[in-house]
């Protein structure tokens, strides 16, 4: 059975955003569909592609604002590839990241992992298929209890374990 979200979690969701300049425009697309879906959304930069802010420092604010909320916010990053972004997104604690480039993959993502962020490549997606590929990911939910939970667990218990290491 699909996790589908309610009317009522959707109105509550709010999506991080941020891209770095090579992504501007795909970004704009991005967040006319989060509000298409209903959800509110904080955009974090950048805003023109002449802004040098470097895409790791983007996936960090995304991902603090995130840590911040109680994991009760949702990201989506963008940038050339959407891979600096993720591998940036996945070094912070409770932050389940991935590249999307098709629909499968983002329902993969939210069912299967329970992600909470997703990441697009603007050099190699184009805006259409990037926007039906986010509204897969929004409105989808994570269902705990299937055969995915193991996974999940020990992927969240090796992130405990990595990140009090490093403490």
């Amino acid at each position: 059975m699909l996790g589908l979200k309610k009317k009522e979690e959707i109105m509550s969701k709010k999506i991080v955003i941020g891209c770095d300049n090579a992504a501007v425009e795909l970004k704009k697309d991005l967040i006319k569909v989060i509000v298409e879906e209903g959800y509110s959304y904080e955009d974090v930069g950048v805003d023109n592609a002449s802004d040098k802010t470097v895409y790791p420092d983007i996936a960090a604010m995304v991902c603090e604002k995130i840590i911040e909320s109680n994991y009760e916010k949702e990201g989506v990053i963008v940038c050339g590839t959407g891979i600096g972004m993720a591998m940036t997104a996945n070094k912070f604690e409770g932050i389940f990241a991935a590249v999307c480039h098709d629909n499968f993959s983002a329902e993969r993502l939210r069912l299967s992992n329970n992600g909470n962020v997703i990441c697009f490549g603007a050099r190699v997606i184009g805006p259409e298929l990037a926007k039906k590929i986010l509204r897969e990911f929004l409105n989808l939910k994570y269902v705990p209890g299937g055969s995915s939970q193991p996974k999940v667990d020990r992927m969240r218990a090796i992130d405990r374990e990595q990140h009090n290491l490093v403490s």
